[in-house]
């Protein structure tokens, strides 16, 4: 008889949701993505990031280990649009049979031109209007991968979301008080085309979307002959690309070097972008410093 409260305490302890609690296996295909599933996650999500700080999510080559991430995760995470053209290879290899969710479903998508074709621009994170449809996706995703936690992370994706829609509304009022010629900057890649439409910056690349595409000896003349007409006064290197042509073009110019731009990969933990809010608010500071 005196055993029987241990064993209804054990009993009651083992049905309790403390008990139950799940931790969601998660990958996220890059890491600006894989900072908002951490951010709506917290301590019910373990996070697995493909392309890590500093990767480059356009030639990123998957690894072995990476196919034994996404064989152990409950759900994997991508950006989608065009961004991760190696996923359906790595997910085939890997054997996932889970979701995948694109977290950029339900944004407002921009065309643009790649070697005379059009097609759809994959930075769609890069403006905060965007940013908040990321979170919510990521939100009920969790929700459904963990319905007991539901409370929890339906909480924090508000307190992610709120966050994003507050420096949304910063970053306009700071870039309207710039007379509109003087927002215009030269930056290696095309990766800033959501955040230029937001925010009514002029950005001017001599590559297309993806840092492996290559500039032509004529588009390069063309757009030195933009960047003069225009008086495009700053440029920026982005911290996953090559850097040499845009300074090229920089000293055709006359183009003045600006700080490092962090469009598509977080800094390290003790760099200036360690987060995707971080990342943001470091590239609006640097641009509009320029442009002051």
């Amino acid at each position: 008889m005196k055993r029987l409260p241990i064993l209804l305490a054990v009993a009651v302890l083992l049905s309790s949701p403390l008990a139950m609690a799940k931790t969601v296996n998660a990958v996220a295909s890059f890491s600006i993505l894989s900072d908002i599933v951490k951010h709506v996650g917290g301590e019910h999500v373990k996070v697995s990031t493909l392309v890590r700080p500093g990767g480059d999510p356009h030639s990123f080559e998957p690894s072995p280990q990476d196919s034994k991430l996404l064989s152990q995760a409950d759900v994997v995470f991508v950006s989608g649009v065009g961004l991760e053209g190696w996923l359906d290879r790595l997910v085939s290899a890997s054997g996932y049979k889970g979701r995948v969710i694109i977290a950029s479903q339900g944004t407002d998508t921009l065309q643009m031109k790649e070697n005379g074709k059009k097609i759809t621009d994959p930075h769609a994170w890069n403006s905060m209007k965007n940013g908040v449809q990321y979170a919510t996706n990521v939100m009920n995703a969790l929700i459904a991968a963990d319905p007991q936690d539901a409370n929890y992370f339906r909480q924090r994706g508000t307190e992610c979301i709120q966050q994003l829609q507050k420096l949304d509304l910063w970053a306009k009022t700071q870039f309207a008080a710039v007379p509109p010629e003087k927002r215009k900057v030269l930056t290696s890649h095309d990766a800033f085309g959501y955040f230029g439409h937001e925010y009514s910056v002029t950005f001017l690349a001599p590559v297309g979307f993806s840092t492996e595409a290559e500039a032509s000896a004529s588009d390069v003349a063309s757009l030195i002959k933009q960047i003069k007409r225009e008086k495009v006064s700053a440029y920026f290197i982005e911290n996953q690309t090559d850097s040499r042509l845009v300074k090229q073009i920089a000293v055709a110019t006359g183009a003045k070097a600006g700080k490092e731009l962090y469009p598509e990969a977080l800094s390290n933990a003790h760099g200036p972008a360690a987060t995707y809010l971080q990342a943001f608010k470091h590239n609006v500071d640097v641009l509009l410093a320029s442009m002051k």
